[in-house]
Formats: structure tokens, C-alpha cells, sequence
């Protein structure tokens, strides 16, 4: 775990939950639906646009290939047997540039789509970094919980009115959250389906990305890969709020953070210096 030294000074607000409680909201779509998850997030509709280009070309593909074995079947179905002979020059020739032309519109579409989804969102931290609304969370993986912590009024982390809240994120509607997450015993994998977020967990090693809620609600958290034997555990959930309501919310659980402060607690001293790009 990359703790600093500097981290001393942190409360919590409250206890872990029970993480076999069912959740708060339940899902929108039912377990037995094809489609993405409900879309929260402010780029997601990018991610999803990817997916249905990547699948409408599945689809053609596959189309083409049943379609020809069709014919195929129905056309040779009384057909002699003969010896394969590898086909004339030019039946070589067309069949491989049939297939490099598949290979590059299949893929050269889906490789752009997907670099400048890349470079304009997921590796594009500069947007967090450099508007001032942004948020930014701490988040710390546990068997079997997620463990967040945000800067209390002063905006320095690692104060006494840090507040920290278990399996609960809270975020304001309309902004940019930065989040940094670590791991403090194996690999996780933190994960918003509704923003299209996922990101490993690793132990000693700070990961970080971003996101933008496009409307206030309350969507779950998950942990993507399998990580002990309660790994169905690691459940939360993440309530997009008005950024007033977030603003007071902050406030007062940073008073109260501040107020329970103990500095015996070193098990609550955990963090790490921000990191910038």
C-alpha cells in the first residue's frame, strides 16, 4: 500500500456497511437484457457507439460467412469429389485481398474508434487537472469493501476533516471526478458500469482516471475481477448529487470527520501524495 507520511490526520464518517444488504436502487435493466447498462456518464455514449459499430460489423461478417456456406452447400451438394489444389494464382489473389480488405475496415474502423476514445477521454487527464470544478477522490480496495476518501473544506488531503466513507461515493452532477486508486491486499477491479469506468486495483501502484456524470441518480459500484472468496462482496454504490447538495454534504461530513479525529487511529492514516500527470 503507498502510504506517505504525510497522510495523518483522517476520520471516518461511518462504518462499513453490510455488503449483503441489497442495494439501494436496483439495476434498471433486468439480468437477461443484451443491451450496455444505462448510460450516466457524459462520454458514454462514444463507448457505446464503439460497441455497436464493433457489433454491427460482427453481424455482416457473420451474415457473409453463413450466407456463402449456404450456397455453397446447395450449389456443390451433388458434386464430384476432387483433390484440393490450392486454387489458380488469381483465386489466391482475390481471396487474399478480400481478407485484407475486411481486416482493414473491420478493424481500422474499430482501432480509430476506439484510439480516440482513448485519447480524447481515458488518457486525457489533463481535462481533471486543469478545470477547477474537478473533484478528486482517493479510492482504496479492500477484501471485501471500497474505501474512498475526499479533501474536507481546507482542499488538502490529509487534514483532520478528511472525510472517508465506505462503499458510498458521492459526486456532483456536471463535473469532473479524478479518481487515484490503489489496493491495499490484491488485485481488484473498480468498476461503474453506468459510466463505462473500469480500472485494476493494484497493490503499490497508484491508477487513475476520470469521469462526468450527466445527471444526478444513484448507480452501483462493482468489482470486476475475482478476488477472494467473498468477491460478491464488494459492492457500493455512487449517488450523483446536485453540486450544491454535494457541497453541503462535504461540508458537514468534514465537520463531523473533524470532530471524531483521532490520531491513535493509524489504521484511518492511510493515502498517498497526488500525483499529476
Amino acid at each position: 500500500m503507498p502510504a506517505s507520511s504525510d497522510s495523518t490526520a483522517v476520520a471516518s464518517t461511518s462504518a462499513p456497511p453490510d455488503a449483503q444488504t441489497p442495494l439501494a436502487v436496483e439495476p434498471s435493466r433486468g439480468a437477461w437484457s443484451l443491451s450496455p447498462p444505462e448510460n450516466a456518464s457524459a462520454t458514454g455514449d462514444r463507448i457505446d457507439a464503439l460497441l455497436a459499430r464493433s457489433h454491427g460489423f460482427d453481424f455482416a461478417l457473420a451474415a457473409v460467412m453463413l450466407g456463402w456456406l449456404l450456397v455453397a452447400v446447395l450449389r456443390f451438394r451433388g458434386a464430384r469429389k476432387v483433390a484440393p489444389d490450392g486454387g489458380t494464382r488469381r483465386s489466391r489473389a482475390w481471396v487474399l485481398g478480400l481478407a485484407l480488405g475486411v481486416f482493414g475496415v473491420v478493424d481500422g474502423t474499430l482501432f480509430l474508434g476506439s484510439e480516440g476514445y482513448l485519447r480524447d477521454v481515458l488518457w486525457n487527464l489533463r481535462v481533471p487537472a486543469e478545470d477547477p470544478r474537478t473533484v478528486r477522490i482517493e479510492i482504496n480496495a479492500h477484501q471485501w469493501s471500497w474505501e474512498a476518501r475526499y479533501a474536507g473544506a481546507d482542499g488538502t488531503f490529509g487534514t483532520k476533516d478528511d472525510v472517508v466513507t465506505w462503499n458510498d461515493l458521492r459526486i456532483p452532477a456536471g463535473v469532473p471526478v479524478w479518481v487515484q486508486l490503489v489496493s491495499t491486499d490484491v488485485v481488484h477491479g473498480f468498476s461503474l458500469p453506468a459510466f463505462r469506468v473500469k480500472l485494476d486495483a493494484i497493490p503499490g501502484r497508484v491508477n487513475q482516471t476520470w469521469f462526468q456524470a450527466a445527471r444526478e441518480g444513484a448507480w452501483e459500484a462493482a468489482c470486476y475481477q475475482h478476488c477472494g472468496t467473498s468477491h460478491y462482496r464488494m459492492r457500493g454504490m455512487l449517488t450523483a448529487m446536485s453540486p450544491e447538495a454535494y457541497a453541503a454534504w462535504l461540508r458537514e461530513a468534514g465537520r463531523q470527520a473533524a470532530q471524531t479525529y483521532d490520531a491513535d487511529d493509524t489504521a484511518a492514516h492511510w493515502g498517498w501524495a497526488w500525483r499529476t500527470p
